[in-house]
């Protein structure tokens, strides 16, 4: 019998998709998954490298599992992924109790990499990061219902406070008909919604065709037989072209949502941060988002407290951020990367100064989209169903508005029964802070 494997994953939606590329070689040669990390004979832990905070997470990971080692509940412990790219044999050197380290060209040979760690043989490997596999078959660890497409890696926009381009190597696409035979066979799976994934999905295939071609995959995916929803996340603005915004407008399985993510609105502290644009030139990109799809959802995301942020130009993001109206916004306080070159720049802005302007951000952000919540109240939308609760006896969804993971849910009460991946009409009745309340009896 086969040793028995616990796959911990950790951190982004890419990082996800590499982790279900392994489990599927992993499976396929013989190796038994389990779906805990108790009883394991080997613990992998494909971890994420960030952010301080991700970075703690896997390390919390890594020791936790030390812990349970010692007490003899698992085996060998193998960490790989974006942090293991990153810091390499100082982890070896900090927790020797961890057996192996691979870095992310690892995942397309894991196999043997697995088998040589148990043998005893091998301690740690660091291929070239362009080894890691970009597609192949997977064991989807998302609903069988929705799953992530990830059609490019890398990135080579080199922002300053990003340590991406070092860990993940530079910006690469994989070909427009392998992406359509993979999203084929996950609708023929049983997917009804995919999502598009990279480190700027905008970007995509501008190393392979010569410009950027977004627009020519969606008419494409558009075309598969029973595929239903075609989502778009980590959108660069400077990339959201007019091709790019007809193809939205025009294709009915492309859902009127971008995830765009801005960190900041002031000119200075974008040019600081290797990005381009101002609060005036973006909220032109927005308007004439919305002037093409007036329904279009547009989440966000920004960074308070990047070193020379003064208290003018914070005031120019919260502006900002109440003239945008956004639909969906996350924000975060900076983080020094070591290794990047903001790391170097100096005024850096005192930590508790750059939490509570995020936290007067995120204050501003609620009062608008609970408006916007309030203003669905009586309306019909479209809606995936995703989960029952027998003890509510209510279903949890969530509205075409909302992204798995990241955005809010609605709680469905039918008199008749649903099917999990049934995409269905819900009137909305209520809010409940960041969620909704709906019927589907209309």
């Amino acid at each position: 019998m086969h040793e028995k494997i616990g796959f911990i994953s950790l951190g982004c939606p890419k990082n996800q998709v590499d982790s279900e590329l392994m489990l599927e070689k992993l499976d396929s040669a013989g190796f038994n998954i389990i779906d805990t990390a108790f009883g394991a004979d080997i613990v992998i832990i494909n971890t994420c490298g960030f952010i301080e905070a991700a970075k703690q997470e896997a390390i919390d990971n890594i020791l936790e599992m030390v812990e349970l080692k010692e007490q003899g509940e698992v085996g060998k412990i193998i960490v790989i992924g974006c942090l293991a790219e990153r810091y390499r044999d100082e982890i070896l050197n900090e927790i020797p109790e961890v057996d192996a380290v691979g870095g992310l060209g690892v995942n397309g040979d894991i196999v043997e990499f697995v088998n040589n760690v148990i043998k005893g043989s091998e301690k740690s490997r660091y291929p070239e990061k362009e080894k890691l596999p970009l597609c192949g078959q997977r064991i989807l660890t998302t609903p069988s219902h929705w799953a992530y497409l990830k059609i490019s890696d890398g990135c080579s926009n080199c922002c300053t406070y990003c340590a991406i381009p070092s860990i993940r190597g530079p910006f690469r696409s994989r070909k427009q008909e392998e992406i359509i035979l993979e999203a084929k066979a996950l609708v023929s799976a049983g997917v009804r919604e995919i999502i598009l994934i990279a480190q700027d999905t905008t970007r995509y295939g501008e190393d392979i065709y010569g410009k950027p071609v977004l627009d020519e995959l969606l008419y494409k995916l558009n075309e598969i037989e029973g595929l239903q929803w075609i989502r778009l996340l980590y959108c660069y603005p400077d990339r959201i072209t007019d091709g790019l915004l007809k193809a939205m407008s025009e294709c009915e399985k492309v859902l009127h949502y971008i995830d765009l993510p801005l960190q900041h609105a002031s000119g200075k502290i974008l040019r600081a941060m290797n990005r381009h644009g101002d609060d005036k030139s973006l909220l032109e990109l927005i308007s004439k988002i919305r002037e093409i799809m007036p329904d279009c959802i547009i989440r966000t995301t920004f960074i308070t407290g990047f070193p020379g942020e003064t208290e003018e130009d914070f005031e120019i993001l919260s502006r900002f951020v109440n003239d945008a109206e956004f639909d969906r916004l996350g924000c975060f306080s900076y983080s020094p990367e070591e290794g990047t070159p903001a790391e170097k720049l100096p005024d850096r802005v005192d930590p508790e100064t750059a939490v509570r302007r995020g936290e007067i951000i995120m204050d501003q952000q609620y009062r608008i989209f609970s408006q916007k919540l309030e203003s669905l109240v009586g309306t019909v939308v479209k809606c995936i169903v995703e989960d029952y609760d027998g003890f509510s006896d209510s279903y949890q969804g969530r509205t075409w508005m909302d992204a798995p993971e990241i955005d809010s849910v609605i709680n469905i009460v039918s008199r008749k029964e649903l099917g999990i991946g049934e995409i269905i009409d819900v009137e909305i009745t209520a809010v409940n802070e960041y969620d909704l309340l709906g019927t589907a009896d209309i």
